[in-house]
């Protein structure tokens, strides 16, 4: 008797507990951003449980790339935005404009923040116009990008995501902006990054810019400084001669600083690797063979069987103001000597101008040291000279005979040459 009465009392519980789960499921509305779990995948629609009465529903083509591929799988997490909530159920949205667009939709894009895709149509004096399924919008030049943007023909005939700042007259006068998409989507990435930074943690990044002090680097959506002591283990004096802008690089993170109330983080990183592989030496007057493999503005990177080294502008032995890249294409074969190499980071630093010197340099010693195993000095400039006969014209006919008493007789004046050569 008191089991079924547990029983009893087991099953009224699971069914009040089902009857409030009920009763507190959330409602949603028109506009507003929700997040769910992917739970089912059909034929034309996605079904997401975002905790409310009913499943919500997406539009298959909603979540899918170019190609037609499912960018989801059932256990996704995804977040969207509720377009419609009816009898019919919950319409979910991630994106607007492929289908027929009006009013009411534009207004819908302005109020939830749902990118909306359209097409550059022109370019004109303050921005660009854009098509949106037939409805036209303009899109100022200062929301086109995240930066400044100088020409704006490159936009036209390009297809884009915007989001509607305004919506007046009824839809005659729209306004998008390029730029908070962007925004949007660097602040996504800044979160996944921030998921991953702790310090000692590796990453992969993109030099945003250089400072004499250093370098910030662009870690998707978030940048870090590499300061100009962490570039590598041997000393550095410009930052440029290291690495350049737009280049592709791995970081370590050394510090996480929090800076001000906003939550933000100052981010110190080091391009130091803990485990520097060890390099073959090679002493400074070496000379190599190398190709031509990459042109800067600060010189011509050239590859040898020490690596790829720098030749800096001043080393490239071309007259001011002339082309590196016509003088050095990519390719050439050059002879290079090495001026030095960082014993920790490897880096090796070259020069083309200096070979010449490089090679007179190095006879002079080969032959210094053939001398030292033969026995034989270089000698002064007396022994070198030593055994010269210096003869002298005969005298013209007619000439005075020799008198010893004569100052300006042959004999004294033999006695003259002699001592010129002695004195040679």
């Amino acid at each position: 008797m008191a089991a079924q009465q547990d029983d009893d009392f087991a099953q009224m519980f699971e069914a009040t507990a089902a009857n409030t789960a009920k009763n507190g499921a959330r409602r949603v509305r028109p506009g507003q951003m929700v997040e769910g779990v992917v739970a089912e995948i059909g034929s034309d629609s996605v079904f997401v449980d975002i905790g409310a009465k009913a499943e919500a529903r997406i539009e298959r083509e909603q979540v899918t790339d170019k190609e037609g591929k499912l960018k989801v799988k059932v256990g996704d997490k995804l977040r969207a935005t509720v377009a419609s909530a009816g009898r019919d159920g919950i319409l979910l949205v991630v994106q607007l404009g492929r289908g027929g667009v009006d009013t009411q939709v534009l207004e819908l894009a302005q109020q939830s923040g749902v990118p909306i895709e359209g097409t550059v149509s022109k370019a004109v004096k303050a921005g660009l116009e854009v098509e949106i399924g037939g409805v036209r919008a303009f899109c100022p030049a200062s929301q086109i990008d995240i930066g400044f943007v100088q020409e704006l023909e490159n936009f036209v005939g390009q297809k884009y995501f915007f989001k509607v700042m305004e919506v007046r007259d009824n839809g005659r006068s729209v306004i998008v902006s390029r730029k908070a998409v962007m925004k949007d989507e660097r602040e996504n990435q800044a979160r996944a990054v921030r998921e991953r930074l702790v310090v000692g943690a590796e990453l992969d990044g993109i030099v945003q810019s250089i400072q004499p002090y250093g370098a910030f680097i662009d870690l998707g959506g978030i940048e870090g400084l590499v300061h100009i002591s962490e570039l590598g283990h041997g000393r550095v004096d410009r930052v440029e001669d290291v690495i350049k802008v737009g280049e592709a690089v791995k970081v370590r993170v050394v510090a996480l600083d929090p800076r001000g109330t906003g939550g933000d983080l100052k981010i110190s990183l080091s391009m130091k690797s803990a485990d520097q592989p060890e390099q073959t030496s090679v002493s400074a007057d070496t000379m190599l063979t190398g190709k031509v493999a990459e042109v800067a503005q600060f010189g011509v990177f050239v590859d040898t069987e020490q690596g790829r080294g720098l030749v800096p502008t001043n080393e490239l032995g071309i007259p001011h103001g002339a082309d590196p890249k016509r003088s050095f294409p990519i390719g050439k074969e050059v002879e290079v000597v090495v001026l030095s190499r960082d014993h920790k980071t490897g880096k090796l630093r070259l020069s083309i101008k200096g070979v010449a010197a490089a090679e007179e340099r190095s006879n002079y010693k080969s032959f210094a040291q053939q001398n030292k195993k033969s026995g034989k000095g270089m000698g002064s400039l007396g022994e070198l000279l030593k055994g010269l006969e210096v003869k002298l014209p005969p005298a013209p006919r007619g000439a005075p005979a020799a008198n010893p008493g004569n100052s300006q007789s042959p004999a004294n004046a033999s006695s003259r040459d002699d001592g010129r050569r002695r004195r040679v």
